[in-house]
């Protein structure tokens, strides 16, 4: 398999940006059908020729760009007949000839060479490497969209004891086999409601880190209520990555993030987030806000968190009922996108001037990338990833937590589930017949298992609305890739 090439992004000879020819292309919410071997498309000027199955990405001149849309449906005779009323012989020919050029070095039209790989990948051996702790069953806030019903997760309000935790760092030991480097995130609920256990975990771990040759990399998501010297402290000293929940606009944010009587959190949260970010220099955090059918301008969020002075960012759609009234609708997509190509032109900008910041979702690694069984396969949720609830069940991820058809076992007793996990194991972009057509695949894995269960019943199906901002996402960061790589 050719690992090394995907993502490669190359600029084709006499390929500068068509600035103000060509718009961006609408977000479709259609799904399936044709596969899509070479997805192209004009954003910022650019336009961009990805090459699905390498993951090989051009840059290329608009000559270029139209035949290749050609290639597939016509031989060389038909498309100079086709365009050469727009275009010289000679600009026709140079053009045909890269083209073939890349389809011999296997950078363009080149085949599905990882299909053949996903029986490997489903019979892995199943090793455990992540856990998602409730340590805290209750919350501080009342968030409106909150999907685990303020920390409640369609149960009861609870902490989690040392016992509880110490079981589940034992059962994800035991369950890692050789891996050496595992990851618990600690999780709410509001996890600094339960800060002490949290602290003793943390040192539990470190114990046995020493005795079973393992490696922690712990992490903590908190909405930043009680944020306070102590606890930066502590984060800062054995928190890998830190999580800090904040929606963007004061107006914004204290909607649908407010205290249980109704007042809001931006006030007292964001002082103390720019410390703590700053604290860490800027590194190994990010504010992760949700935009809903509130704040479809959700990019002046994103910017308004940028000039408040955090450089990691992510602010991502809201996954609710329709019938919610803050639910994003299928005639929301055509805006969120227009409100993603303005975002990425503006990141460009930014960076140019000197003020750069990361936007999470724009954040795509085309040099190494994610493995082939990740890309394949996704999070690994029900697999390599799952959740405890503060009394010990276990569950496929936080979103299945309370879904009595998901419990798989407990931390005391083990995985008593395994049909479960196994689904789950089963699950990948080949068994879900829209992401084999799409050509983002390699990039989302397939999209979320537990919004597929919400929207559609089964983890085989996918979020349609979410599958169209994720796809717009992927072009933009592809966009701004190209404008590094031209710079």
């Amino acid at each position: 398999m050719r690992r090394g090439a995907y993502g490669r992004i190359r600029l084709m000879p006499d390929a500068p940006r068509a600035a103000g020819r060509g718009e961006n292309l609408p977000c479709p919410i259609v799904q399936g059908g044709t596969i899509e071997v070479v997805h192209q498309y004009i954003n910022n000027g650019y336009h961009i020729v990805l090459d699905v199955n390498s993951g090989a990405i051009h840059i290329v001149d608009e000559v270029t760009y139209d035949i290749i849309a050609l290639w597939e449906e016509a031989d060389r005779e038909k498309i100079i007949q086709s365009l050469n009323n727009k275009y010289s012989d000679a600009e026709l020919a140079e053009a045909m000839e890269e083209i073939e050029q890349l389809i011999e070095q296997k950078e363009l039209f080149t085949e599905d060479e990882y299909e053949e790989y996903i029986g490997d990948v489903t019979r892995r051996p199943t090793v455990v490497k992540a856990l998602c702790l409730h340590i805290a069953h209750d919350c501080n806030l009342a968030c409106q969209y909150c999907f685990a019903e303020e920390g409640e997760y369609h149960g009861r309000r609870e902490l989690m004891s040392f016992e509880v935790g110490k079981a589940a760092l034992d059962f994800l030991i035991a369950n890692s086999g050789h891996r050496r480097n595992l990851e618990v995130d600690f999780f709410g609920g509001e996890p600094t409601l339960n800060f002490q256990v949290v602290k003793d975990l943390v040192a539990y771990g470190r114990q046995q880190e020493k005795i079973k040759d393992k490696h922690f990399r712990f992490t903590l998501t908190t909405n930043g209520v009680l944020l306070n010297d102590e606890i930066m402290e502590f984060a800062n000293r054995e928190m890998d990555n830190v999580v800090l929940s904040i929606d963007g606009r004061k107006e914004v944010n204290d909607r649908m993030r407010p205290f249980r009587g109704g007042q809001g959190s931006y006030e007292v949260i964001v002082p103390k987030f720019q410390k703590f970010a700053d604290s860490r220099d800027q590194e190994r955090y990010y504010v992760r806000g949700t935009f809903t059918r509130n704040n479809l301008d959700f990019s002046k969020d994103v910017l308004h968190l940028a000039d408040l002075g955090f450089q990691q960012i992510s602010v991502e759609p809201v996954v609710a009922e329709e019938t919610d009234s803050y639910a994003i609708r299928e005639e929301d997509i055509p805006q969120i996108c227009d409100e993603y190509d303005a975002l990425a032109k503006e990141l460009v900008k930014r960076k140019k001037e000197g003020r750069a910041f990361n936007f999470f979702h724009f954040m795509i690694d085309l040099e190494g990338g994610p493995c082939v069984a990740k890309r394949l396969s996704g999070c690994g949720s029900g697999t390599e990833y799952l959740a405890v609830t503060p009394w010990g069940d276990l569950y496929p991820c936080h979103q299945f937590v309370g879904k009595e058809a998901f419990l798989m076992g407990n931390v005391f007793e083990g995985l008593k589930r395994t049909d479960i996990r196994d689904a789950f194991k089963g699950c990948n972009v080949y068994s879900k017949e829209k992401c084999k057509s799409c050509f983002a695949r390699f990039y989302c894995s397939g999209g979320c298992a537990a919004n597929s269960y919400n929207f559609h019943g089964n983890i085989h199906d996918t979020y349609d609305v979410g599958c169209a901002l994720q796809k717009k996402r992927v072009e933009c960061a592809i966009m701004i890739k190209a404008a590094e790589a031209e710079e």
